[in-house]
């Protein structure tokens, strides 16, 4: 038996699966249809306890790993929804988590496990400076017993179905500062207060049915006890999420890969031309097969990032080459599903054309693949900094 193959974890895919059984592709479809969010899936996954995974019992959650965490939202995606709606709320606690303070963690946690909070919402990326995060130009300036936020963000998702939101700004200005990594810190944002009293919301429409946003910080008053850990440290607390969040981006990009990969082989295997079925060409197999290699490749190292992240380990390397296979390998997956379908994959009601736009976002975010090559050709083979 294989480390991922275990009884726990084929008990949470059977859950996630059975959920999912109520959400069908036509749930789905209308969903994109519409520009809508998927609240009655949300909110059914919510009460099922399956986004209270990583938060510890003691607050109210299962006290799961990452592993188990990455299964969940695999399985909604290989289900045919769309993890993305949800997936903030799993990576975005673990600053909160890991960094909160005592009174946080015991008022927080134990609301976000039950649903009474949603925490989907993360402000880390900015208009000018994208993924040179030690370059953003928000600010957070200590008056009293409040921090004044001033700056914008720009590619903050689910804002609109979120009560609270992680964000990143300055406390000291980059001049100031030994290292340009310091001077950053962490707040949690409660956004039903803050929207309309210093933070103003404007909707991206795009490609996607991805619900995202820029935002725009005038004089936006936090109280104090709303930073998060030490001041100053806010970017070393953010990298924790961030691997968390590419570990299980990866295992997302796995459950859109596996489900092209299906989809396609039913088609090939069903659609019959010239007299035979076009899964007996070998033009039509070669690159399914393909794709399954692939997928089957990313995986393993989706499971060397958790293992590495829940034994505690330094995660970085391996959750971002995990991300880089498997949104490689799922885009890979989606083109040979795509033209498996030929004309028919264009076709909505056959919902290829939804998981092809949906599974191209991760060649991009949430982190890009050529931020992923810079990383590894630094780190790992000590190459000179190419930026």
């Amino acid at each position: 038996m294989t480390p991922h193959d275990t009884e726990e974890l084929n008990a949470i895919r059977e859950g996630v699966r059975a959920l999912c059984a109520e959400f069908d592709a036509a749930y789905w479809r209308g969903i994109d249809e519409r520009k809508g969010f998927p609240e009655a899936f949300v909110k059914a996954l919510t009460e099922a306890g399956w986004l209270a995974a990583m938060i510890p019992a003691e607050y109210g959650g299962s006290g799961l790993g990452l592993a188990e965490a990455s299964v969940i939202l695999e399985e909604v995606n290989r289900c045919g929804g769309n993890s993305g709606t949800v997936h903030g709320q799993m990576y975005n606690m673990f600053t909160l988590l890991r960094h909160g303070s005592q009174a946080q963690k015991h008022y927080y946690l134990p609301k976000l496990a039950s649903g009474e909070l949603r925490l989907q919402s993360m402000g880390v990326t900015e208009p000018t400076t994208g993924t040179d995060t030690t370059k953003i130009k928000t600010t957070a300036i200590r008056r009293g017993d409040k921090y004044v936020i001033n700056g914008q963000k720009v590619w903050i998702s689910r804002i609109q179905h979120s009560d609270l939101m992680i964000l990143l700004a300055r406390t000291t200005p980059l001049a100031e500062v030994r290292k340009k990594s310091e001077g950053m810190s962490i707040f949690l944002v409660d956004l039903r207060q803050a929207i309309g009293n210093g933070l103003t919301v404007q909707p991206i429409a795009n490609m996607v049915n991805h619900e995202t946003n820029e935002l725009f910080f005038d004089n936006l008053e936090l109280p104090a006890d709303s930073l998060i850990g030490e001041e100053g440290k806010g970017f070393k607390y953010i990298l924790d999420g961030l691997n968390a969040e590419r570990t299980l981006i990866a295992a997302e990009c796995i459950g859109d890969g596996r489900w092209f990969i299906d989809k396609a082989s039913a088609y090939a295997r069903d659609r019959v031309v010239f007299g035979r079925p076009i899964g007996q060409n070998q033009g039509v197999q070669f690159p399914i097969a393909e794709a399954h290699i692939e997928i089957e490749a990313a995986d393993l190292m989706r499971w060397r990032a958790c293992e590495e992240y829940d034994s505690g380990g330094n995660a970085g390397a391996s959750a971002n080459m995990a991300k880089y296979l498997a949104a490689k390998a799922s885009w890979e997956a989606a083109n040979a599903c795509l033209q498996t379908h030929g004309g028919f994959g264009f076709a909505c009601e056959y919902d290829v054309e939804r998981k092809f736009r949906e599974t191209r976002l991760y060649q991009v975010a949430p982190i890009s693949t050529n931020l992923i090559l810079s990383y590894v050709a630094e780190h790992l083979l000590e190459l000179p900094r190419s930026f």
